[in-house]
């Protein structure tokens, strides 16, 4: 499992290409190079700006003079440039190779311009006074600081998933006929069973065949409670048996378990590009012409007015200010943060258009069984005979069910030892296919089954008891009767249990003006009654799987852009027809290709999640393209000299404190997102 998890685990890996292509394919550079590059300029840089006697004149200070002190700047600012600058000059280079011209260029052209301008001042080549050598240091600095923040950015939601690959145990306790052996994780197969201490984490997926626990799944599923898992139960690499010692049986290793498939998915969702990131190509695109054509017009309209060194200094000081690094970390930033941010709370956003397309929906759409109801059953009612309490009733029937593995009748032992029944002792149990079940107590034999079982024995219930199971048969629930000898004790109903989190999901979209509608292939009466508990708006019932994205269809042909929500095994077409798919429940089957989004956790209101991280960074994509742009296009002809006729020019230096400055706005700006409050229990 760890060989192909790490190859993105430095920056960008090969798939990011597009992604970053506005950055000059960052392939090979690495957030550790951009960091170590950025120190190394900002110590080098301190000197430089500290002798630079334009900076000095700026602050009214007197640089101390000695014998080389004046080499100081050009020496430094020489290793700056080829040092620190080098990333940005090769991927210059490479962007005008490509004639896909961007970030990496124009920051290369002002970078270049400044090196050679001030080389001509210190070697008095000419009459100009371009002493940029300070300009040039903090330039430098400055990208290289942006970059590393882009890139740590970018690899944050990525590093969560490394960690993740970290968190998974070098070794494991193999059982064997002897004992146990330890062995390295890789010799793991499916099909051998391990021992997982207390404390101890996952090596593998599988199923516990003894032993029982409290789990940790927060890594899974972001939701921070344990989760008791027993014999039967799926129990997923990477989670920590809390409280006691589990055997398990491995039933997935390596690539193959779900921590990998959740790896893979963050790597697709890093390098799924978006609309908004091309926006930002193009705005770079953009701003290079402009910077060049605003370049070539104020050095010929100031050769024309006679003056070759305001000529060059102007053209200067243009092509540096034009060097638009806060459109660089626009978007890029936001996008990695909002990735970062819901990976945290378990939303893992396979494809970035997905994210930004979830502001648009109007209507989500759920999936019934195992999104909005647990998808098993639960005991909801109970009615008993004159003679017979409600306790003693499910008492017996528990002891009857409780050596049946059917999920009815799990579901009646545990409501029985909820309530902390003590069960009589049954023996002699046996399964009637079709009827129910039978056993005996106190030599009684007592038998707990549907209406056909009732039928077989030719008994009829009590007015007020027919009138009660006809209620619940009514809302879709199934009827258990309990019959001792030939004698009814009473009636049990068990529902498909509606998730406490789902009605406050359904309130919350309802909140946010987006309505709620519900599919399922049960019956209209089961389907009513969970939509009516919910307030849900609108209820698709008796849908054929192959006929869910005909739903999704009908309701885009109403105007609507949807969401369907549901858990990806027979909602494949509907989940690719939505204009976003959000596959819930993923935590052990995360192979979901058609799902645009994957809910690690079980919990409907994730979805919630998404909508607010959606609304709130495109808010900030257009804050920030809106002042990265903005401030170049103000600045620039400033800088040209197009009020200099009024005494306004923007001086080299102000141009660069205003370039860095636009830079580090952009970046506070984005890390605003961080503040969107997305747990899911704070729902409000």
């Amino acid at each position: 499992m760890h060989g192909g998890q790490h190859k993105q685990h430095h920056g960008h890996g090969p798939d990011d290409d597009h992604m970053v292509h506005s950055h000059g394919q960052h392939a090979g550079h690495s957030t550790a190079m951009f960091k170590d590059r950025f120190w190394l300029t900002l110590a080098l840089s301190v000197p430089v700006v500290f002798f630079s006697p334009m900076f000095a004149h700026l602050l009214g200070y007197m640089p101390p003079e000695f014998p080389g002190s004046a080499w100081i700047p050009p020496a430094l600012g020489t290793v700056i440039f080829f040092y620190g600058g080098m990333p940005f000059l090769k991927g210059g280079l490479s962007e005008l190779k490509t004639r896909k011209p961007g970030m990496m260029l124009l920051i290369a052209m002002a970078i270049s311009v400044a090196f050679i301008a001030s080389w001509a001042t210190t070697l008095r080549i000419g009459d100009f006074d371009l002493d940029f050598w300070w300009e040039l240091a903090l330039l430098v600095a400055i990208m290289l600081l942006g970059h590393w923040i882009e890139m740590r950015a970018l690899g944050s939601a990525q590093g969560a998933l490394d960690a993740l690959a970290a968190l998974l145990p070098d070794e494991a306790e193999r059982v064997t006929p002897n004992g146990t052996e330890t062995v390295p994780v890789t010799d793991l197969a499916p099909g051998d069973v391990v021992l997982v201490r207390s404390g101890a984490r996952m090596p593998a997926d599988g199923t516990i065949v003894e032993g029982q626990a409290e789990f940790d799944e927060s890594m899974i599923t972001g939701e921070s409670k344990t989760v008791a898992r027993g014999p039967g139960d799926p129990v997923v690499a990477g989670t920590v048996a809390t409280d006691n010692t589990v055997r398990v049986r491995v039933t997935a290793v390596g690539e193959d378990t779900a921590l990998a498939g959740i790896q893979r998915l963050v790597a697709e969702a890093q390098a799924s590009s978006s609309k908004a990131q091309a926006l930002a190509d193009r705005a770079a695109a953009f701003l290079f012409y402009f910077a060049t054509i605003a370049g070539v017009v104020t050095f010929i309209a100031w050769i024309l007015l006679g003056s070759l060194p305001e000529a060059v200094t102007r053209t200067v000081t243009v092509l540096v200010i034009a060097c638009p690094h806060a459109l660089g970390l626009a978007i890029p930033l936001v996008i990695a943060i909002s990735t970062e941010q819901a990976a945290r709370v378990g939303v893992l956003i396979k494809n970035r258009m997905a994210l930004e397309r979830m502001r648009t929906v109007d209507v989500v759409l759920f999936d019934k069984t195992g999104t909005l109801t647990k998808g098993e059953p639960e005991l909801k009612d109970i009615t008993a005979v004159d003679g017979t309490t409600p306790r003693e009733l499910l008492a017996v029937a528990a002891a009857v069910e409780s050596d049946s593995e059917h999920p009815v009748a799990r579901a009646i032992v545990r409501a029985a030892h909820h309530q902390g029944l003590d069960l009589p002792t049954a023996t002699g149990f046996s399964s009637m296919t079709g009827r129910g079940v039978r056993a005996m107590i106190d030599g009684r034999t007592v038998q707990v089954g549907g209406p056909a079982l009732l039928r077989e024995l030719d008994l009829t219930e009590t007015d007020a008891m027919a009138a009660t199971t006809r209620q619940w048969a009514g809302r879709g629930a199934a009827v258990l009767h309990v019959v001792d000898g030939d004698r009814i004790l009473g009636a049990v109903s068990l529902e498909d249990a509606i998730r406490p989190e789902s009605r406050q999901a359904v309130k919350a979209l309802q909140a946010r003006g987006i309505k709620v509608a519900l599919i399922t292939g049960d019956a209209r009466q089961v389907a009513d009654a969970v939509g009516a508990e919910l307030g849900i708006d609108e209820v698709f019932a008796e849908v054929l799987p192959a006929d869910k994205d005909k739903k999704v269809a009908q309701l885009q042909a109403r105007g609507l852009k949807v969401a369907m929500v549901g858990d990806g095994v027979n909602d494949s077409p509907a989940l690719a027809r939505a204009e976003v798919g959000i596959a819930i429940g993923a935590g052990t089957d995360v192979a979901m290709e058609s799902a645009g989004v994957i809910l690690a956790g079980n919990d409907p209101r994730a979805v919630l999640s998404m909508v607010d991280l959606s609304r709130a960074s495109y808010t900030k994509m257009w804050q920030n393209l809106i002042w990265a742009t903005g401030y170049n296009i103000i600045a620039v002809p400033l800088a040209a000299g197009v009020l200099a006729f009024a005494g306004v020019v923007l001086s080299p230096a102000a141009g660069a404190v205003l370039m860095s400055a636009s830079t580090i706005v952009v970046a506070l700006n984005a890390q605003l997102l961080r503040r969107v409050k997305l747990n899911p229990s704070q729902v409000r």
